[in-house]
């Protein structure tokens, strides 16, 4: 079980690295591309070639501004593309988040909130469960203890 991180620039780098920090906690493997769609297109392809034949099964991609990174990658590709809309420019993340949501049918690709890389750790995680049952038990010790965590903050609470 595999996950490319596939992120525009690198200054989107640290958002991006919440991604990989989900993935080790539940032990899943992952490479990291620092590709843009438009500085270099072939090399994004090249790479994405190279990843289907390695036996990546879900990609995380992090844009920001007009976002078109996730959009060209789920077009290159059949495997899910999970977009992170990252912070930056005058908009403050609006962009990017309305280009991710706005991708035309029939090419999708899903969509977590702004900067949210975890999230897309943590949904990774979720369609690879599907097929692998260790990483499906992981998941629910993960949210059993979630559960857990969250009864005991609500013990006693008085305002």
């Amino acid at each position: 079980m595999k996950v490319a991180i596939i992120f525009g620039s690198k200054s989107d780098q640290e958002v991006m690295k919440k991604a990989a920090a989900a993935l080790r906690e539940f032990g899943v493997a992952y490479s990291s591309h620092i590709l843009s769609a438009h500085r270099a297109p072939e090399l994004l392809e090249e790479t994405l070639a190279k990843l289907e034949a390695d036996g990546t099964e879900v990609i995380i991609a992090g844009a920001g501004l007009a976002a078109h990174l996730p959009g060209v990658i789920a077009s290159r590709t059949l495997l899910p593309v999970i977009a992170v809309p990252i912070v930056s420019g005058s908009l403050g993340g609006l962009d990017a988040l309305l280009s991710i949501v706005q991708m035309p049918r029939p090419v999708p690709v899903a969509a977590v909130g702004l900067d949210n890389a975890a999230n897309a750790a943590y949904l990774a995680c979720g369609i690879l469960a599907l097929k692998y049952p260790d990483l499906k038990h992981r998941l629910l010790e993960f949210r059993k203890k979630m559960k857990e965590n969250s009864a005991r903050e609500n013990e006693g609470v008085e305002l």
